[in-house]
């Protein structure tokens, strides 16, 4: 018998809007946001049991291959931001994850991104497969 799949994986992180995220206009950076998105990424994937210990010491790395990303409204200085992640789509050779940049509290999103990942060996940088098991462990969104 086989035991049903979990949720997919998520993670939140928080953000203030600091001075180095701005412009002179006082409204954060496209650059700024993909930090945070890394950031919460980062976290996301330690729940998917690649912590960055590990990945150091197995020389497998999560590699980003496509990132998607629409700036809806601007956060301003001094703005508290939610940044949500989760797991959305697995096939093969890559994964998909899923990020929305709200302000604390507030329901309308600011960013909503999507990014593609692979494993990656690295120093050589080859490839690997996803591990077998995530498929069986996690449900997402559509698995191609």
């Amino acid at each position: 018998m086989s035991k049903a799949a979990s949720p997919a994986p998520e993670f939140t992180t928080h953000e203030e809007v600091m001075f180095f995220d701005t412009d002179v206009g006082g409204v954060v950076h496209n650059i700024a946001y993909l930090r945070m998105i890394e950031t919460c990424r980062t976290k996301l994937a330690a729940t998917m049991g690649m912590k960055l210990s590990d990945m150091a010491e197995t020389g497998l790395f999560p590699v980003v291959v496509r990132t998607e990303i629409d700036y809806r409204r601007p956060a301003k200085l001094g703005d508290e931001l939610e940044i949500h992640g989760r797991l959305e789509q697995l096939n093969g050779v890559k994964f998909w994850c899923a990020f929305t940049v709200r302000r604390k509290g507030d329901t309308e999103n600011l960013i909503t991104c999507r990014q593609a990942l692979a494993m990656v060996q690295m120093p050589e940088g080859r490839p690997q497969r996803l591990p077998a098991d995530w498929k069986d462990r996690w449900t997402t969104d559509s698995k191609s």
